[in-house]
This record gives structure tokens, sequence and C-alpha cells, in this order.
């Protein structure tokens, strides 16, 4: 079922379940979160960059005003919610705004096995960068991989990727061979960090034979 929404493009892709900080300093944009405090909307933040403005986002809602400044800018948290596809951009408004649809997963669960791997490998990537705030999601959530994704800082063309995916098997698969790469990756780094604290040479070798005294017979 469509619906008609405020439309808030940014370089920046919003994640369900997840919360994320905006200043709101544009006149229009003021207008839009000041319509949607009074009146308890949401909005649909949407990826606007180089490419140009997608097609999919996730509606947002107002989680908390932190800061209001004299000259009406805000620093707001918002909290990512349901997915929608743009099908149209209307008219008649200072902001952007659209029709929206849901956008709605196929019936593709992850097995066991393959929800296991994915939070398996997150927790090595919190151990290695020694994350100790960053708590692991519940595995029986239904949108799990956007719960994992949430907790991962990842540029705005990746995050669009995998929001865009239409299965939590796939997501989850995704995300489980980017940390792993991630891991790979922070290991590597930590390694030659070490290495380069010392001497920059391999060491705890078996002892070496002595070079012979050419002075004896």
């Amino acid at each position: 079922m469509a619906d008609h929404i405020g439309l808030f493009p940014l370089k920046v892709v919003l994640f369900p379940t997840e919360r994320i900080p905006l200043h709101i300093f544009e006149p229009r944009y003021k207008e839009l979160i000041g319509e949607c405090l009074a009146e308890e909307l949401e909005f649909g933040l949407v990826l606007d960059d180089e490419e140009g403005r997608r097609d999919i986002g996730t509606r947002a809602a107002v989680a908390e005003v932190l800061q209001v400044f004299d000259d009406g800018r805000l620093n707001i948290l918002v909290d990512g919610r349901e997915r929608f596809r743009i099908l149209a951009e209307t008219d008649g408004r200072s902001f952007r705004t659209g029709r929206v649809e849901p956008v709605v997963d196929e019936d593709d669960p992850a097995s066991d096995e393959e929800i296991e791997r994915a939070l398996e490998v997150f927790g090595r990537l919190v151990e290695i960068t020694e994350s100790e705030e960053v708590q692991r999601p519940d595995g029986g959530s239904e949108i799990l991989s956007f719960e994992l994704a949430a907790r991962v800082e990842f540029g705005p063309a990746l995050k669009q990727e995998i929001l865009e995916l239409r299965s939590e098997r796939e997501r989850l698969l995704r995300l489980a061979d980017l940390f792993e790469i991630a891991v790979q990756g922070l290991k590597l780094e930590k390694d030659v960090r070490e290495r380069a604290s010392g001497n920059g040479k391999v060491d705890r070798l078996p002892q070496l034979p002595s070079e012979p005294d050419d002075s004896t017979s």
C-alpha cells in the first residue's frame, strides 16, 4: 500500500533498528522535522550522492531532540524503522516528498548454521577491535542482519547495498563475509604494528650456531 511522506535526501544510509544523530540546519528540513515532532510522524531518509538519489530508503522517527539553537537549527537522534521504495516524488511542500511503498523481504530465512556463523565472526570482530561496549544482538531476531550491520561502521555505498537486499539469508551471508575480511585485515594490521614497534625483524628463531673460529685448526 502506497503512502505519502516527507523525504530527507542525505549522503547517509540508515538501517532499520539503527540510531544515528542528525544536524538539521536548512529551513525546509527544519520545517519537516518540526512537523514530524508536532504530529509524531516519520520521514524518509534516503541516500543521495554523486550517483543520484536512490529509490530505497528507511523510515526515520525522531527519538530525541538533543539541542535547539537560537536560529532554529536542531541536533536530533533518529531511529531507523521500516524500509521503503519511492514510487514517485511529489510537489507542493518546501521539502521533498514522495509516494512510497514498503520493501518486503522474500521468504528466505537463514539457517541456524548461517546465523551462528554471522554471530561468531561478529564476535571476533568486536574482540579484535576491543569494542567491549558493543553488545551482541539476540540471534532469534527476524532482522538480525540489520541489528548486526547497525553495530558496524560501513561506508554509505556498502550500507545501501545491504539495505537493498531482499533476503535475510543473503544479508547475513554478505555480512559474515564482510566481517571475516575485516577481521583478517585487522589481524594483519595488528601484526605489522607490533613488528614495527620492535626492530622490524623476525625474532624468536632457534639458536643459530656461531661462526667457526678461523684461528683454530
